[in-house]
């Protein structure tokens, strides 16, 4: 696999406190030359409307950066919210890293 890939881990509450953090981490990735950042989601324990406005302007930064993003793992409060904002027409979720890994292949 020639794509380098970037795995970033949020913890706990993605919420306005962890926005700046979550969206500097993005940035890092996409300046060290990341072609595919994957969000994994699985030690998130709830989503806010700021969590997704930071995803939401990332993943206008990965766009612009001509980069890909993806979604893994999330619990069944974020997809409600995904799917309560139709972000999950947005965005691509895969249900595990193994499941990005196996389409990348």
């Amino acid at each position: 696999m020639s794509s380098v890939i970037q795995v970033i881990e949020p913890n706990g509450i993605l919420d306005g406190t962890k926005a700046q953090e979550f969206r500097q981490k993005i940035n890092e990735s996409i300046e060290s030359g990341a072609e595919i950042i994957l969000v994994d989601f699985n030690d998130v324990t709830f989503m806010d409307s700021s969590g997704l406005g930071a995803l939401v302007l990332a993943l206008k930064s990965v766009r612009a950066a001509g980069a890909k993003l993806f979604i893994c793992s999330i619990n069944e409060q974020i997809r409600m919210l995904f799917e309560l904002t139709s972000m999950d027409r947005v965005f691509e979720i895969f249900p595990s890293r193994e499941d990005l890994e196996k389409k990348l292949q």
